[in-house]
């Protein structure tokens, strides 16, 4: 990316330097390289980079390098097979990576499984259900989530059965939600948009009628501008807003006095704040790996791009068709 824009500001360029490695780092040879929101967001500007960069967050492939003042510190060694994420550089055929980021793939599991599962969508998924509520959701008790048949979105949903969370989903008629979910709301899409139309529906009517007027104590919404008020009316008294996402735009401003009818929280999270360690990093992937292990989890690959179609892929992930983890093959 060298000038911010819509999906044409990708390039491809065969001769960008191969990266030379920092003390702390590792070269990796990638197989796959994933697609997130985060990507269209850092590629239109909305969320800025120093230009030019290399666009994508996570990848999974071959160690080819490690840094000499590394290479006694650390347990990896040159031909593991790994994933990683951090911020921006995986569209590419080398990228240089912390050790602090790289995960080790265990044998028996996919390296695009494995993208999918241990990079952003799974483990953003596992805070989401897991910290960012703060104890504010109890097993038995209601969430809601948006765009459930989204990748993110089906991560959350059967991670919150997982946890013993009651899961109401919302997602287009065009799509099919998980079946994990304990109730789900069919709405039409948006027109000329690539989200759903969150008003074809009365949205808190169906929530408080699913939970007999009580309302959800968790909501997971990655919608953004388009859903806020409807969130915050389908809380529960002291329920918590996880707002972790701009996919209609991004939330404006309000006052704090919106919270004091229903003693209510929320809460605008990133990833990184909860990976912040390595410990903590392996800690989401290990539990992650073993509920896919123990057939507790399903991982949908939607759609496999090659690299120099990158800019296809962020068209196909903004036409809100994606069912599941979008990949690039380097």
């Amino acid at each position: 990316i060298r000038t911010p824009g819509d999906a044409s500001a990708l390039s491809v360029e065969t001769d960008y330097p191969k990266p030379t490695l920092l003390p702390n780092q590792v070269l990796v040879e990638n197989t796959y390289a994933g697609l997130n929101f985060i990507d269209t967001y850092q590629r239109s500007g909305l969320y800025k980079a120093s230009l030019p960069f290399v666009c994508g967050n996570e990848g999974g492939g071959v160690i080819r390098e490690i840094h000499p003042e590394q290479q006694e510190a650390t347990s990896l060694q040159v031909g593991d097979l790994v994933v990683y994420t951090q911020p921006t550089c995986s569209y590419a055929e080398y990228t240089a990576v912390a050790t602090s980021a790289v995960v080790p793939v265990p044998k028996g599991v996919d390296l695009e499984i494995a993208v999918a599962a241990m990079g952003i969508q799974g483990m953003t998924a596992h805070y989401l259900v897991s910290d960012a509520p703060a104890g504010l959701i109890q097993a038995g008790e209601w969430c809601l989530i948006y765009s459930v048949a989204s990748g993110t979105g089906q991560w959350a949903a059967q991670m919150a059965k997982l946890k013993g969370y009651k899961v109401i989903g919302t997602t287009s008629k065009s799509k099919t939600a998980p079946s994990c979910c304990d109730a789900v709301i069919s709405l039409d899409k948006a027109p000329g948009q690539t989200y759903s139309d969150y008003t074809s529906v009365d949205i808190v009517q169906k929530v408080m009628e699913i939970t007999n007027q009580t309302g959800v104590q968790l909501i997971l919404d990655g919608v953004g501008q388009a859903t806020v008020d409807i969130s915050m009316a389908c809380l529960a008294r002291r329920g918590i807003l996880v707002s972790f996402g701009n996919a209609s735009g991004a939330v404006p401003p309000f006052s704090l006095l919106k919270l004091l009818p229903k003693s209510a929280f929320v809460t605008r999270p990133k990833l990184n704040d909860y990976i912040a360690t390595r410990a903590e990093r392996q800690r989401r992937c290990q539990e992650i790996l073993e509920w896919i292990q123990q057939d507790k989890l399903q991982v949908t690959v939607d759609k496999v791009f090659p690299l120099d179609q990158a800019a296809q892929g962020h068209l196909y992930l903004e036409s809100g068709q994606s069912q599941g983890k979008v990949l690039y093959k380097v």
